[in-house]
């Protein structure tokens, strides 16, 4: 753990304990996801700071370990690049805009359907009273704010080469970000219940995405940790010279190094090109001045290099 920033290693911390006090806690019969989980707005079971905290619970084993080796695998580069408090900030903010995301479109549903209307809902064939209902639209899981990282890496480093299982050849983190967030839009789009909060990443990836946006255009104090600005444009110019940027080939930059007998014979050749340019000078000035007409420097000159 010592090689791992402090932010990153105390963000794996913090989540590994919270799940473990929820698993001793829920032993005893204390539900903690129920209170530190972000519930719907208009649930009875929603308080303001769940914003905040529901980022630190999560449902499951698998759930909290593919988070937290995303957290590790990535957010200690990227808090390396960005350094500790805005590092911090940004893990923060995009958790808080997940949420924001998820509340706004389970508002979308619920006035979509018309909950609004009902007393209860059918549960396939469950009765259950429509503020019951409500109360179990709870999000947990750091993966808004570890979209975010996915996506601040992606923007960082567009030409890394990852390898993603199941494919067998590796690509770049550019087409990564894109691919997941397609997926997640898809997801969100047609995968109705399946229990994944599409939105909140879709909403974390966005912030970040804006986060950075902002960064680039030197607002809160300028360029940092590699986030120089593309100039004082309006947001759009600004995204788009980003988008364009990490598709544009650059050209490769090939540095020549001769040594050996190749090395000298390249010496003696561009020795040879520099007298032969000089020579011409002054030849070229004997012509228009006479001989008379140089200087003893290059009439020195004009006989060292008559007698090679």
């Amino acid at each position: 753990m010592n090689s791992i920033p402090p932010i990153t290693k105390n963000l794996l911390i913090i989540n590994v304990l919270c799940f473990f006090a929820t698993l001793a806690f829920a032993s005893h019969g204390i539900d903690l996801e129920e209170l530190f989980g972000l519930h719907f707005f208009l649930a009875s079971g929603f308080r303001p700071w769940q914003l905040f905290t529901y980022m630190f619970m999560h449902a499951s084993w698998q759930h909290i370990f593919f988070n937290m080796f995303a957290v590790w695998m990535f957010g200690r580069i990227i808090e390396q690049t960005m350094g500790q408090k805005r590092f911090l900030f940004y893990y923060l903010t995009c958790g808080l805009g997940a949420g924001l995301m998820q509340e706004l479109a389970q508002t979308v549903e619920f006035w979509y359907y018309g909950f609004a209307n009902f007393e209860q809902v059918n549960m396939g064939g469950a009765i259950v009273p429509m503020a019951e209902y409500l109360n179990r639209w709870n999000t947990v899981g750091a993966s808004g704010a570890v979209y975010g990282i996915l996506l601040a890496f992606g923007v960082t480093y567009p030409n890394e080469r990852m390898f993603i299982f199941p494919i067998p050849v590796p690509i770049k983190a550019k087409y990564f970000v894109i691919g997941y967030a397609v997926i997640e839009l898809l997801s969100a789009l047609s995968q109705k219940g399946d229990g994944v909060a599409h939105m909140a990443h879709l909403g974390g990836m966005l912030v970040g995405l804006l986060l950075l946006m902002y960064w680039r255009k030197g607002g809160g104090g300028g360029s940092h940790g590699g986030y120089t600005h593309y100039g004082r444009g309006n947001s759009w110019d600004n995204f788009r010279n980003w988008f364009s940027s990490l598709f544009k080939k650059k050209e490769p930059h090939i540095d020549v190094t001769y040594g050996g007998r190749y090395g000298q014979e390249a010496a003696y050749r561009q020795q040879k090109k520099e007298q032969e340019e000089e020579l011409n000078h002054i030849l070229d000035k004997v012509k228009k001045h006479g001989y008379d007409g140089l200087t003893p420097e290059e009439k020195k000159r004009l006989f060292d290099i008559s007698r090679k």
